[in-house]
This record gives C-alpha cells, sequence and structure tokens, in this order.
C-alpha cells in the first residue's frame, strides 16, 4: 500500500522512510504541511498518511482540517505523529480530523500495529464505496426501463436517449439481460402463410377414422 509521510526533521524523515519500506509500504516523503496538503489533493494520493504536528507552514492537525473540508468517498486515514501527550492535545489532533495519533518517539511496534488498523479501514472503506456504485448502477439500469418509452404505433420501434428509433429486441437487449429467439404466433402464421397454417391444421387433426 502506498502511504505518505509529512516530516520536516530530516532524520526522522529518513528513518520512517526505512521502516515502512521494509514493511513493504510504498512511501512518499515530503517536508512540511503544505507539500503534504498538495499531495494528498492529487487524483492517484496516497490514502494512507503519517503527519508530523509540529511543522513549518501548515502543521498536522491544519492539514487535516483542510482535506475533511472536501468530502470523498474514500477520504485518506491520517496518523499524527505528535510529542504532546495531554489530552486536549490528542482530542485537538481528533477533531481536527485525524483518524489516530501516536507519540513521539515512537514505539515500532505500535506504529505498525496502528497502520494495520488504518489498512484494514480503508479496504472497508474501499469495499462500502465499491458496493454503492454497484447499486448507483443497478438504480440506474432500473430506472432505464420503468421509464416511459415513446413506440411507434405501426412498426413497434423504441425512440432512445439519443432521439433515434430502433427495433424494439434491440433496445431490450441492450438494456436488460435478455436475448432474444424469433418465431411465429398463431394469429400471424394464418395472417401471412395461411397454406402453411392450414397444412398445420390438417396434421394436427391427424387422418380421418
Amino acid at each position: 500500500m502506498r502511504i505518505l509521510i509529512a516530516e520536516d526533521d530530516a532524520t526522522s524523515r529518513l528513518l520512517l522512510t526505512n521502516i515502512l519500506q521494509g514493511w513493504g509500504y510504498d512511501v512518499t516523503a515530503v517536508v512540511d504541511g503544505s507539500a503534504a496538503l498538495a499531495s494528498l489533493q492529487q487524483a492517484d494520493a496516497p490514502k494512507l498518511v503519517v503527519l508530523d504536528w509540529m511543522m513549518p507552514g501548515l502543521e498536522g492537525p491544519e492539514v487535516c482540517r483542510r482535506l475533511r473540508a472536501t468530502p470523498t468517498a474514500t477520504p485518506p486515514y491520517v496518523i499524527l505523529l505528535t510529542a504532546q501527550d495531554e489530552t486536549k492535545s490528542v482530542v485537538e489532533g481528533l477533531e481536527a480530523g485525524a483518524n489516530d495519533y501516536i507519540s513521539k518517539p515512537f514505539n515500532r511496534a505500535e506504529l505498525q500495529a496502528r497502520l494495520a488498523v488504518g489498512r484494514r479501514v480503508l479496504e472497508l472503506q474501499e469495499s462500502l464505496s465499491q458496493r454503492v456504485r454497484d447499486l448507483e448502477a443497478a438504480l440506474a439500469h432500473i430506472k432505464t426501463l420503468q421509464g416511459i418509452l415513446p413506440i411507434c404505433m405501426y412498426c413497434h420501434k423504441i425512440r432512445n436517449d439519443q432521439q433515434s428509433w430502433e427495433r424494439l429486441e434491440g433496445y431490450l437487449s441492450e438494456h436488460a439481460e435478455v436475448e432474444f429467439s424469433h418465431s411465429i404466433c398463431p394469429t400471424c402464421l394464418v395472417k401471412h402463410f395461411p397454406d402453411h397454417a392450414a397444412g398445420v391444421a390438417e396434421d394436427m387433426r391427424g387422418p380421418p377414422p
């Protein structure tokens, strides 16, 4: 999984990068909050984030506030890395939009466990988002078939969404999971093929007693 870390201290940034790469993460490292926010606003931004609290420019909590101000179907999971252990500070970070926090200097096992929680949350989030997309597609499909369809009273062609006329079976094949096999009903058999219809009727009656 891709992960973004924002840490202004070069030594800490290098240490975090090496640790996370050793755990199999694809790491993007930036030096401050402004660079972190710019990276996270990209379309292909990492969804797992570790932000240092104290950074030049934008601090970690402010980056969280700005991220949460733009709703998205799959928001990033943000862990604040902070030397502030006071309950008030922790609450401030969480209220700003952080999902979790870890104190500096961090314990490797604790960091790994908290990242694992973040991964599980993101995977569940993506699964739910995919289900929503599937349901929206299904609803759109149903609405298409439930709408009022203009149909020619003579040739029975359907006027589609592009305002073109097409055969009924072609329209239904495109908008529903159906296939057609062509046959002929008894009424049309008599109307269009009277000789053949008479022969069929004779065959059905069988030989005289």
